[in-house]
């Protein structure tokens, strides 16, 4: 009986990682999943600061700068000002399904 008790707790589980994975895919391997909620949060804004992304609930602001300078090597933002980020014309085309991020490389 204990072991039926733990297979059948176990296959919830693999459920749930399956579904997991399936939420954290990217359009590219260099991409985390919050790049793009990020993208578009930052589309309806004019320029913005990381700790904006905490406060409208996205990801840490901490995590929100760093994706944003990641974002930033790729040319899917621009970075204005120190501290401040607004999405490029590059990302814009990302947005509007026009662009491949898997095909961008860094700038260095």
């Amino acid at each position: 009986m204990d072991e039926s008790t733990t297979d059948a707790s176990d296959e919830p589980a693999a459920e749930t990682e399956s579904e997991n994975e399936a939420e954290q895919e990217t359009d590219a391997e260099w991409m985390d999943p919050a790049d793009k909620p990020i993208l578009e949060f930052l589309q309806s804004e004019d320029a913005f600061e990381p700790s904006q992304l905490d406060e409208a609930g996205l990801c840490p602001g901490n995590f929100g700068a760093y994706r944003c300078r990641e974002l930033t090597k790729y040319g899917l933002l621009n970075n204005p000002m120190t501290g401040v980020y607004e999405v490029s014309e590059r990302g814009e085309q990302y947005l509007d399904g026009e662009l491949d991020p898997s095909e961008l490389e860094p700038d260095e």
